[in-house]
């Protein structure tokens, strides 16, 4: 991935945005990476409303996504990415703890475009975050304007 995709953490535990930036990096990431504590403050950013700082029309982001998290979930923020004209080609990967059959359906029925399980072991964890981090690595991200980021 180039280097000057930023990739967006969501999550409210504040542990877990810390071990996935810290494993990304040990995988070799060198990216910006921003961290949001819940969906609504995700959603100022990307959608340009409330309190800045706000996104910047010519930058290509990647989002990381929890599900379960206070004010607005994950689901949500989805559906309003997905759902907004300048964001829905960005990409959006659920990380969460939930396994849940029918919620992965529904996140990928709703446009997510990966879905990775959480392990509950930490050395799982950490191995899964290093081979999300070798994957960030070669894909390719468009800008949120829809542009392709060369």
């Amino acid at each position: 991935m180039n280097n000057e995709v930023v990739i967006l953490i969501t999550d409210d535990d504040e542990g877990h945005s810390l071990l996935i930036e810290k494993n990304l990096r040990r995988a070799g990431l060198v990216n910006t990476m921003l961290r949001f504590a819940d969906g609504e403050d995700v959603l100022n950013f990307l959608l340009r409303t409330g309190p800045a700082p706000h996104r910047d029309s010519h930058v290509a982001y990647l989002l990381l996504l929890d599900i379960r998290m206070p004010r607005v979930d994950g689901v949500e923020v989805l559906r309003q990415i997905k759902a907004d004209h300048d964001l829905k080609k960005m990409p959006v990967i659920m990380i969460t703890t939930t396994d849940d059959p029918r919620e992965i359906e529904n996140c990928h029925d709703l446009g997510c475009n990966s879905y990775i399980a959480k392990p509950i072991d930490y050395d799982r964890f950490v191995e899964t975050i290093a081979k999300l981090g070798l994957f960030l690595m070669v894909v390719q991200v468009p800008m949120v304007n829809g542009d392709n980021f060369q």
